[in-house]
């Protein structure tokens, strides 16, 4: 482990440490029938209309787990520290869900946390979603075509994070040279690619998007301008983040103090946040 990762490392400890005893935290919250639905909410203490961020993890669609310390920490403990809720969500994985399947879980999330959010100290009408790898595909579909969230019974959000999505443009990705599990949870039908895919479902009635991406993956950051420049095409505000980050570290270190959080904060200031 270089020097830069176990400095980041040490400062996801010590935030989680710092924030233990600095809120409460409400575990195994069900918002569906299934097992895997379920989310957990880190509230500071005397939450009052706090604006809230729904954290979705990765694990390319097939496995993670929201109370894994590279989703929860240092996020939690740095947006709790400016009144946030955080709320970490799980979804269904393959094979019991498909992505698209997966991504009307994390909508059918966000509609609980809406209505729910009175009761953490939270302010429904101020809510973020973010995702990182698998779970920067699923929030991004559903930022590209807000109706999908609309039918779990969701309400519009103030705007989207997708942290490194690799599956931004999904039939541009299946036709290139790829790992195999994209072929096991995406299939082989093109009609299917386009129906999951950010590219082709972006609308223009899309919430803002800021779009992070690691400039050390080949393929990442092309794909992720590519959207950001369609989006502006439509109207959609779209803002990509190059970072010298792996792919685990664009996850596993926002919320440590750096300019890294403190332009992704810049994008929640934009969305009139703290």
């Amino acid at each position: 482990m270089n020097n830069w990762r176990r400095a980041g490392w040490l400062l996801c400890l010590m935030a989680f440490t710092a924030s233990a005893g600095a809120s409460e935290v409400l575990r195994d919250l069900p918002y569906g029938d299934a097992h895997a639905q379920r989310l957990d909410v880190y509230r500071p203490e005397r939450a009052h209309d706090a604006p809230i961020i729904v954290m979705v993890h990765g694990g390319a669609w097939m496995f993670g787990d929201k109370a894994n310390a590279a989703v929860v920490h240092p996020k939690a403990a740095h947006w709790e520290s400016t009144g946030y809720v955080f709320v970490s969500v799980d979804n269904r994985l393959w094979p019991d869900a498909d992505p698209l399947e997966q991504a009307k879980d994390v909508a059918t999330a966000l509609a609980y946390v809406q209505h729910h959010a009175r009761e953490w100290g939270g302010d429904p009408s101020r809510v973020v979603l973010i995702g990182h790898s698998a779970g920067a595909h699923l929030v991004a579909l559903l930022d590209a075509s807000p109706r999908l969230a609309e039918q779990q019974g969701a309400r519009r959000w103030l705007g989207t994070v997708s942290l490194d999505a690799g599956a931004i443009d999904v039939p541009a990705l299946m036709g290139a040279p790829h790992a195999n599990f994209y072929d096991r949870v995406f299939g082989h039908d093109p009609g299917y690619w386009r129906s999951a895919s950010p590219f082709d479902q972006l609308s223009r009635d899309a919430p803002p998007l800021l779009l992070v991406c690691s400039s050390r993956r080949m393929a990442s950051c092309p794909h992720n301008h590519a959207f950001a420049e369609r989006a502006k095409t439509l109207g959609v505000q779209a803002t990509v983040i190059e970072v010298p980050l792996s792919h685990g570290d664009i996850n596993a270190t926002l919320g440590a103090p750096g300019d890294y959080t403190g332009r992704v904060d810049a994008f929640l200031h934009g969305l009139g946040l703290p």
